[in-house]
């Protein structure tokens, strides 16, 4: 599942952010959503969400930069995040992540909550469970 982002616009956030100021603690449900707009928060963005907000701007960019979630230009190529807890280790991640070093480009993540049925991923958004090299291999598209 390839994703189609819309190329950043300040009038495209201004709408996002106008849908969702109202929520209490929008900071990061606005920060979410305007990634799974453009791929990423851009570095533009955060002066608008600050002024919105009445945040700083130093404020928005330590939550933008404290969550890995949060990227400031859109991932190349598949988003892959292989859980790394243990319970995935305990069901062979690690024999997985040596099986597909070096052909898949994945991110660690501990835990998303797929525990009985590991080891899992979010791929692209989408989970995915009892991964192994192959699949994972494969679902990469490497």
């Amino acid at each position: 599942m390839a994703h189609n982002f819309e190329t950043w616009s300040p009038e495209r956030t201004v709408e996002i952010i106008t849908a969702l100021a109202d929520l209490e603690g929008p900071l990061l449900p606005i920060l979410h959503e305007i990634q799974e707009t453009f791929g990423c928060v851009p570095p533009a963005a955060v002066p608008i969400i600050a002024g919105a907000l009445n945040l700083s701007r130093a404020e928005v960019h330590g939550v933008v930069s404290f969550y890995h979630d949060f990227r400031e230009t859109p991932a190349e190529g598949r988003s892959i995040k292989l859980c790394r807890a243990e319970a995935c280790q305990a069901r062979g991640v690690e024999t997985l992540v040596k099986a597909v070093d070096g052909k898949v480009a994945f991110e660690p993540v501990y835990c998303l909550g797929l525990c009985a049925s590991g080891p899992s991923a979010l791929i692209d958004g989408r989970p995915v469970a009892r991964l192994t090299a192959e699949r994972l291999i494969a679902l990469a598209g490497a």
